[in-house]
C-alpha cells in the first residue's frame, strides 16, 4: 500500500468514523436545542435546531425547572446516592481487587470468584428487586437513600473489581516486594504502591460507576417513592397531554451536564484507565 493509498483509507475511516459520532451525538444536541426552545416551537423548528439559525434561544425553560424544589431535590439525592456508592464500591472493592490478584484461593479458586463478580452485572436486575423488596421493608430502610446506597453499591462494584484487578495483575510484583523488604506490610505495599500506580484504572471505573448509580431507574423506581432522583423526575414529563418535549429536554440536559463534565476532566484517566494491560510487551 503506498503513501496515498493509505492517506484515502484514513480519510475514508475519519469520515466514517464522524458520521457515526453525530449519529449518536444528534439525540443530545436535540435534547439540547430543545431545551432552548419556547414550547410552540418545539415541532415548528426546521434544520437541525442551531441557535439564532433556525430559532430564538430563551432561557426560560430552564429558568422554569430550575425554580420548581423537585429539581433541587431530584438532583441532590442522584448526587448523593452516587457519590456514596461509587465511593463504598471502591473502599470495598480495591481490596477485594488486589487480593484476586496478589493471592491465590483454593476454594472457591479466583477464577471462578472473579466470574462471579461479573455475574453481578449479567444478573438482570428484575431477578433482583423484589428480594430487596421485601428485605428493606423489614429492615425499615425502605425509601431511603441509604437503602439505595447499599443496592448500587452491590451493583456497581463489579465494574472495580474487575477493572482494578486487571491492573493490579499487570504491575510488577517486585515492586511491591521491594517495599516489603524496606519494611511494609501487604497493606502498607497494597495502600502506597498499588493503589497509587493503579490510578488511571481507579478513575476509570469510578467514573463508570458513578454514571451507572447517577442513570439507574429501575431500582429507583420500586425501592423509593418520595426520596425520587433525576431519571424519575425526567420521567415525569409525561402527563395526561402527551410528553412535555421542552420539559424533559431541560430535565435531560440537567441530568447529563454533571458525567460529562466529570468525563471531560478525567479523559486521560479514562483513557489510560481502560487501555492499561491491552497490550502486552
Amino acid at each position: 500500500m503506498n503513501k496515498n493509498q493509505g492517506s484515502l483509507l484514513t480519510s475514508i475511516y475519519t469520515i466514517i468514523a464522524l458520521g457515526i459520532t453525530m449519529i449518536f451525538f444528534f439525540p443530545l444536541w436535540w435534547s439540547f436545542s430543545n431545551s432552548l426552545r419556547i414550547p410552540k416551537e418545539t415541532f415548528t423548528v426546521t434544520g437541525v435546531g442551531i441557535p439564532f439559525i433556525n430559532f430564538t434561544p430563551t432561557l426560560g425553560n430552564w429558568t422554569h425547572q430550575l425554580s420548581f424544589p423537585e429539581a433541587h431535590i431530584a438532583l441532590y439525592n442522584s448526587s448523593f446516592i452516587a457519590v456514596i456508592s461509587t465511593a463504598l464500591a471502591i473502599v470495598v472493592g480495591l481490596p477485594a481487587a488486589y487480593a484476586l490478584a496478589r493471592f491465590r484461593f483454593r476454594f472457591p479458586p479466583n477464577k471462578d470468584i472473579t466470574i462471579w463478580f461479573i455475574s453481578q452485572r449479567v444478573l438482570p436486575p428484575a431477578a433482583a428487586v423484589v428480594p430487596f423488596f421485601v428485605l428493606w421493608n423489614m429492615l425499615g430502610i425502605y425509601d431511603t437513600k441509604f437503602g439505595m446506597i447499599i443496592v448500587q453499591t452491590t451493583f456497581i462494584m463489579p465494574f472495580v473489581v474487575v477493572i482494578v484487578r486487571q491492573t493490579f495483575l499487570d504491575l510488577p510484583i517486585e515492586l511491591e516486594e521491594a517495599a516489603m523488604v524496606d519494611g511494609a506490610t501487604h497493606i502498607g505495599a497494597f495502600l502506597k504502591v498499588a493503589v497509587p500506580l493503579s490510578v488511571p484504572a481507579i478513575a476509570a471505573a469510578s467514573l463508570i460507576m458513578f454514571t451507572f448509580a447517577w442513570n439507574d431507574y429501575f431500582f429507583v423506581s420500586v425501592l423509593m417513592m418520595k426520596n425520587f432522583t433525576l431519571p424519575i423526575y425526567i420521567a415525569g414529563g409525561v402527563d395526561s397531554r402527551g410528553v412535555q418535549f421542552w420539559f424533559i429536554a431541560v430535565r435531560t440536559m440537567i441530568a447529563v451536564i454533571l458525567p460529562l463534565i466529570l468525563c471531560l476532566l478525567a479523559q486521560r484517566y479514562i483513557v489510560r484507565g481502560l487501555t492499561l494491560g491491552a497490550v502486552k510487551g
